[in-house]
């Protein structure tokens, strides 16, 4: 494995180097079989396919919304609005991956406007967070999907938590399914919040845009519904968008090793090992946007979501003959994983004489 401390001594830094070098010829050999497959090509006819039936899907809700007029049957309309909008949070997704065009301007332009005009999220400032994410998968101080208040991932972080917020991490793990369910809230301040942050480029685009969303959207529900029922279907719509998209997110590195901050690792493993695949079908697919195999979108970030069931065998084989360890669980046992990770690292059980990525990696071997 090649794992190498920052205060190593010198030869064995040398020799680390010595395997990296090799390790990237070896995947740059990879990634050119794999672009000769054609796997890496656009598939500008699935991404077509997939955004027409969204926007039918968004056009019934609405007829749907008009049909049924101020009644409580609307919920079940925000249901459907939450579900529909995560799906075009996977396509804003695969586009700011500039997964869907050749040329970034395109997928730019596609992102901004799948992401804020019809998701309300920002894309600026989820590309620059995702990025990092991207980079240093559950690193410590480097991946900002692991730096939050509300849940601890590490031991150090509970360890000098208050003693009330101990207590809630103590019980996270089965906490997190209630509290996703106000991620679409956190997601929509966060968007505004980031529009605010320096050297923020296309501010005034996507504010207008995220306005235009966010408040068109209240304005449509609070005229066409009673106060109370359209409080309900902003909730409901809010709760089920928040659930979905931290639902299809979480089990892909929650649970997986943490990385230290002192730790360096190789491009391949660090992706690889970090990260985990929902066995499944095509619906699985579906249901999460391709985001089940979280290895090869690492490995490969700009390959089209449709080629990412065809490169998994390739990379399965790949890790097989190179000694890594590539985690593929089912939906159940990798929801179990997560729950079971948080509640650990909540009440503070560890072994204080082991390397937690060390640690971690024999369990999952």
């Amino acid at each position: 494995m090649t794992l190498i401390d920052a205060h190593a001594p010198g030869n064995a830094r040398e020799q680390h180097r010595a395997r990296v070098r090799q390790f990237t010829k070896d995947f740059l050999a990879l990634r050119r079989k794999v672009n000769s497959a054609g796997l890496l090509r656009r598939r500008y006819g699935y991404y077509a396919t997939t955004v027409g039936l969204l926007f039918v899907a968004l056009a019934g809700l609405g007829v749907a919304f008009v049909a049924i007029g101020d009644s409580w049957w609307q919920l079940a309309v925000a249901a459907g609005l939450g579900v529909v909008l995560t799906q075009f949070a996977f396509v804003g997704h695969d586009a700011a991956h500039m997964q869907i065009f050749n040329d970034s301007r395109r997928n730019e332009l596609a992102s901004l406007g799948v992401a804020n005009l019809v998701v309300g999220l920002s894309y600026g400032w989820w590309q620059h967070k995702h990025s990092a994410h991207h980079d240093h998968p559950n690193k410590v101080g480097a991946d900002p999907d692991i730096d939050m208040k509300v849940l601890a991932f590490t031991e150090d972080q509970a360890d000098h938590a208050s003693p009330l917020v101990r207590a809630w991490y103590r019980r996270q793990g089965y906490l997190f399914f209630v509290l996703v369910c106000l991620e679409g809230l956190n997601l929509h301040f966060q968007s505004f919040k980031g529009l605010f942050s320096r050297r923020r480029e296309r501010r005034l685009v996507e504010g207008a845009l995220l306005v235009a969303r966010v408040g068109g959207l209240i304005a449509v529900v609070f005229w066409f519904l009673s106060p109370a029922v359209a409080v309900a279907f902003l909730a409901v719509q809010m709760a089920v968008f928040g659930f979905y998209m931290g639902c299809s997110f979480a089990p892909n590195h929650k649970g997986m090793p943490i990385v230290p901050k002192d730790l360096s690792i190789d491009f391949f493993r660090r992706q690889v090992l970090m990260s985990r695949n929902i066995r499944g079908g095509r619906f699985t697919d579906f249901l999460f946007g391709g985001l089940n195999y979280q290895i090869e979108h690492h490995l490969f970030p700009n390959m089209p979501r449709a080629s990412l069931r065809k490169v998994a065998p390739m990379i399965r084989e790949y890790c097989r003959d190179k000694g890594v360890v590539y985690t593929e669980v089912s939906m159940r046992e990798s929801y179990a994983a997560l729950v079971a990770y948080l509640n650990r690292v909540g009440l503070g059980a560890r072994d204080p004489f082991d390397c937690p990525l060390a640690g971690q990696l024999r369990m999952g071997m």
